[in-house]
């Protein structure tokens, strides 16, 4: 099952509360796995989920290990707490890009603040990522925590990047308000980025990316925020990208076209260095002296969140 703070627990999964008997259990297993057999209709997707939810809860042992916040499955399960500053990396003695902001800090903050409140009414708790806490967290705060994963996963992508580039992360959106997840420049343009998890498979329509979790537009929102830092800092954007996870998307590059004149597209994050070294189609390469231009306007104007 995903390890997303989004992603259904085991028990909404099989369509019950989470303090129903064994025995009501098991019949809503068997239930649910008729429902979604392929061979009676059924969707494929789901029947693998239903058989995953009850390995994790399907006998009174590994219930109480998942009630618990330590269920298992063959994959490690979820942590969400932030790793550490400093982690040991193999030894890489090439430059990297230039990096300002504290990527995901903004929506952590937040998460924890919300978290305290609901849970321990601002007392400080134990383990505030707790996956049992997480699971039973109202979505809002499931949203934020998924929100400061996805943008920490992302900006560990960019870091792979080559000593052309700068990236600033968390930066405030002049006059409409909000942020804007990532903005990277290097010598195939300017883009503006914005990472989500929305713990499905999603679609695209119209230039815009749809489907199960997606409660906004992020496409158009990034445009616009885009726009809005461009004008305020006096630089065009060349067009904004937003990230997802790999197996959340049908193909790990997918262009959508331009939208309000700035190229877009969605990218699953193992393909996102590739895109910003290769570029995008429509927009132009920059040079080393207009690279440094757009920079100080950028480094003038940006504020962080």
């Amino acid at each position: 099952m995903s390890g997303s703070p989004l992603a259904a627990s085991a028990y909404e999964v099989l369509g019950v509360a989470p303090d129903v008997t064994d025995e009501e259990l098991r019949r809503a297993y068997r239930l649910r796995l008729r429902e979604a057999h392929p061979d009676t209709g059924g969707d494929a997707a789901l029947f693998v989920r239903v058989q995953e939810a009850w390995e994790l809860v399907g006998t009174p042992i590994a219930r109480a290990a998942y009630d618990r916040g330590r269920g298992s499955t063959s994959a490690p399960h979820p942590t969400f707490a932030p790793e550490p500053t400093v982690r040991s990396r193999p030894a890489d003695t090439r430059p990297g890009p230039r990096s300002h902001g504290q990527p995901g800090g903004y929506n952590r903050e937040r998460y924890l603040v919300g978290i305290r409140e609901w849970a321990g009414r601002g007392v400080a708790l134990p383990d505030p990522y707790d996956p049992a806490l997480v699971r039973s967290a109202p979505r809002e705060l499931r949203r934020l925590l998924a929100d400061a994963l996805a943008e920490e996963n992302t900006a560990r992508s960019l870091s792979d990047l080559g000593m052309g580039y700068t990236i600033w992360h968390d930066v405030a959106v002049p006059r409409i308000g909000g942020k804007l997840d990532h903005v990277v420049l290097g010598p195939s343009g300017l883009f503006a980025l914005t990472s989500d998890d929305y713990a499905a498979a999603v679609k695209f329509r119209r230039g815009e990316v749809i489907g199960e979790g997606v409660d906004a537009a992020p496409v158009g929102a990034t445009v616009a925020a885009a726009r809005a830092l461009g004008k305020a800092a006096g630089v065009r954007f060349g067009g904004v990208i937003v990230v997802l996870p790999d197996n959340d998307v049908p193909e790990q590059i997918t262009e959508l076209g331009r939208v309000r004149s700035l190229a877009a597209v969605v990218v699953g994050r193992s393909a996102l260095t590739t895109v910003l070294r290769r570029g995008v189609t429509g927009v132009r390469d920059l040079g080393g002296t207009e690279i440094f231009d757009v920079r100080t306007r950028l480094q003038a104007a940006i504020r962080f969140v």
